[in-house]
């Protein structure tokens, strides 16, 4: 419990909120429960000092049982990401689909992971689901979840060409892209790329297949694309950095894309806590400085040292317009793409409000759990990042689940190319039971969210004081 409160009062990105350890008295949460429960019962109530005053409530604001909006604690050392059923390495282990209720009418497949069960079975986003496991299929999220969560599930679906297939998922464990979908769209003269990416995963489980959609989108001389970000909860820095670096053109090479600002007990080197946790390259062995082990303590946290510059990757270089498309699922690193982008190239974005999430963190190992704290606020070339409360769409547009990622009918993509293309907003269509629902009207129940949130600065890709 003192653990906790020590890296709380020298790491923490609002630490001079805190009480003083007597009037905060960590040791009141040890019989709170299991240990990682009371480790969790104390750091919600660490986050919750800090006031926002643009809303009088905390920055971390509850958002379930101990948890507040940004900050988490997990068991063991590895990023897993909360409730993901995809890690931020890559790897799943189930049927690998999540689906959604539409109206309380209908079950449509919300998106399949690659590689997954359900993708080698050949469905797809946009899929009815007509029977689960031989009887009609339910419309309680509570059922769907508990389905979803079986070792096998057989399904009868409609599929988006109208066909009906019967299909068999057995569990299994597989490594899957975060590129659901790329496509070029043909509009007039105009040629539109369009990438729908999952998650932020380790640049090296991302980089061939971005490079692949990329070039493809430099041979066909686009000059816009539409980003569905739409459940992309964030991920590694590393990676939604790499990603910008392919959409700009070398003409900003060297300009800022972000800066990330840690407190000043540790841009002024006062953060002695991070003494005691060792410094680690990628492949998690220690880095020596001096002659010695390197520590955390010895990390440069400074303004100037966090700034990151563009490089450029890949041979595009012609982008002008960027359309994303969001929900409330969209946060973190997603985020930090989209501000990072605003200052150089004409961004808009469809779908629904963003997380609101300008902060991030790197883990702290406390006895066999590792803490997540917020450590660092990130602001773009503009020193915009006050998005707390998540970015307003500029054309709003409901998560259309009844069409395939990619698929110009469905509501959001539409919208972002009648945009690109410079007409009035309007197209995509949603049809229930044959009938055709205003989107005002429409209600849409997702099973489970099961992608990370957060946004992860690996101690690797931080640099060392000299």
């Amino acid at each position: 419990m003192d653990s906790l409160f020590l890296f709380a009062s020298q790491t923490y990105l609002w630490y001079d909120a805190l009480p003083s350890y007597e009037q905060f008295n960590p040791r009141q949460y040890a019989g709170t429960g299991d240990d990682l429960g009371a480790l969790k019962t104390e750091l919600f109530a660490l986050v919750q000092y800090k006031i926002n005053p643009a809303t009088g409530k905390p920055y971390e604001y509850a958002v379930g049982t101990n948890q507040g909006k940004y900050s988490f604690a997990e068991a063991g050392n590895v990023i897993t990401g909360q409730q993901a059923t995809v890690t931020l390495e890559g790897q799943g282990n189930d049927l690998g689909l999540e689906l959604s209720v539409v109206n309380n009418q209908e079950v449509f497949i919300r998106y399949v992971n690659t590689a997954s069960p359900a993708w080698q079975a050949g469905l797809t986003r946009g899929c009815r689901i007509i029977t689960m496991n031989g009887s009609p299929v339910s419309v309680n999220p509570t059922v769907l979840n508990s389905a979803l969560a079986q070792s096998s599930l057989s399904l009868t679906v409609q599929k988006t060409d109208g066909s009906t297939a019967s299909v068999k998922l057995d569990k299994a464990t597989y490594s899957s892209s975060p590129v659901l979908k790329t496509a070029v769209i043909n509009k007039g003269s105009k040629a539109i790329g369009y990438v729908a990416f999952a998650r932020f995963s380790k640049l090296s489980g991302a980089q061939s297949d971005l490079d692949v959609a990329f070039a493809t989108f430099a041979a066909a001389g686009i000059e816009d694309i539409v980003i569905d970000l739409r459940y992309n909860g964030g991920g590694y820095v590393e990676t939604a950095s790499y990603f910008a670096n392919l959409i700009v053109s070398s003409k900003v090479n060297g300009q800022v894309m972000y800066a990330e600002a840690f407190n000043t007990l540790m841009q002024n080197r006062k953060a002695e806590v991070l003494k005691g946790i060792p410094y680690l390259d990628s492949d998690r062995k220690p880095v020596q400085i001096n002659g010695r082990p390197a520590t955390y303590f010895d990390v440069d946290y400074s303004l100037a040292g966090n700034t990151k510059t563009y490089t450029k990757k890949g041979s595009l270089q012609t982008v002008k317009n960027v359309a994303f498309i969001v929900s409330g699922n969209t946060a973190s690193a997603s985020e930090l793409l989209i501000n990072s982008l605003k200052p150089y190239l004409n961004v808009k974005l469809v779908g629904s409000k963003t997380y609101g999430k300008p902060v991030g963190f790197f883990g702290i190992g406390i006895d066999k759990y590792t803490v997540y704290m917020t450590q660092f606020k990130s602001t773009n070339a503009k020193g915009e990042g006050d998005y707390f409360d998540g970015f307003t769409p500029d054309m709003p547009a409901a998560d259309d689940v009844t069409h395939d990622f990619g698929d110009v009918n469905e509501l959001a993509l539409s919208r972002a190319i009648t945009w690109i293309a410079g007409g009035a907003l309007a197209g995509g269509r949603i049809m229930i039971n044959g009938r055709e629902i205003p989107e005002p009207a429409l209600s849409v129940q997702h099973s489970r969210i099961n992608e990370f949130n957060g946004m992860i600065q690996p101690g690797a890709d931080m640099r060392l004081r000299q």
